[in-house]
């Protein structure tokens, strides 16, 4: 069904507000780069930082207040059960990559994203110390800095970048490998799929377990560039619930994905599929 002119003015005006926002925290997130803030583990493995619980903190006070009918869902803030079946919901990801926060490397972002019915309609990815700000709506294209992007493979010949684990590249099928160029880490999921979408790289896996808030607003970008973001059975993802749970898992938790740009998608899931076969994850 066509959308209406009201779903596409909502989607416009929430953009301009998160990515208003996104400006915002990533200045709350500047103050306290490189200078040691205090740490806590989550579940005694994933690190969360005070800047974490700052921009998290003012993220949720300032869209809660322009969007009091929104729901929320957050790495850092326990989801809030009354509002989990709300219409629309923000999903945010105060610091995407936190490790890389802590450590000084410029790959972290503030990363928002506003879904229905489980997709996402609009989403930012804001980059504050590489000055880079990655915008996304639903079927109006996906930009960096005004400036449109696109996923495409390279068309001169270059073997395609793929990033992933050192010893999982080195377990590729040869036939794969031989078209494939390794590529370097990203600490921070969103900031990697974003870099399918502008053609940085040709594709990525995910390892099980990432979750809506690492993935919503990347996963929009990049589908609006042309590329796409997979689970193992070639199905688009959906947010905010139960739905493409894996059993076992917390909610809002995925399995095994693949990220690719046009055109290479169908030979990334078939060999992660061949990984998997003699690994748990990848």
């Amino acid at each position: 069904m066509p959308e209406s002119n009201t779903d596409k003015l909502a989607d416009t005006a929430d953009l301009q507000l998160i990515r208003d926002a996104a400006a915002e925290a990533g200045k709350i997130a500047l103050h306290y780069y490189g200078k040691d803030p205090e740490v806590w583990l989550k579940n005694g493995q994933s690190p969360v930082s005070e800047a974490d619980l700052a921009v998290d903190r003012f993220l949720q006070q300032s869209l809660l207040q322009s969007r009091p009918d929104y729901g929320w869902i957050s790495e850092e803030t326990a989801t809030d059960q009354q509002r989990t079946g709300r219409k629309r919901a923000f999903v945010v990801d105060p610091i995407d990559g936190t490790r890389a926060f802590l450590a000084g490397d410029n790959q972290w972002c503030v990363s928002i994203a506003v879904i229905e019915d489980g997709k996402p309609r609009c989403g930012v990815l804001n980059v504050p110390v590489r000055k880079e700000v990655l915008t996304a709506v639903h079927g109006q294209g996906a930009f960096q800095n005004d400036r449109v992007i696109s996923a495409h493979l390279p068309d001169d010949g270059r073997s395609y970048p793929v990033a992933m684990s050192r010893s999982h590249f080195n377990e590729l099928p040869e036939g794969f490998r031989s078209k494939v160029a390794f590529a370097s880490y990203v600490p921070s999921l969103a900031y990697r799929i974003a870099k399918v979408g502008r053609s940085e790289l040709a594709g990525t896996f995910v390892r099980g377990g990432a979750h809506d808030w690492d993935l919503a607003a990347a996963d929009l970008l990049l589908s609006e560039a042309g590329g796409k973001l997979l689970t193992l059975e070639g199905q688009t993802l959906s947010y905010g619930g139960e739905r493409g749970m894996i059993a076992g898992r917390k909610p809002f938790s995925h399995d095994v994905l693949v990220a690719a740009v046009a055109g290479f998608d169908g030979e990334m899931l078939s060999v992660v599929r061949q990984l998997l076969s003699g690994h748990d994850n990848t």
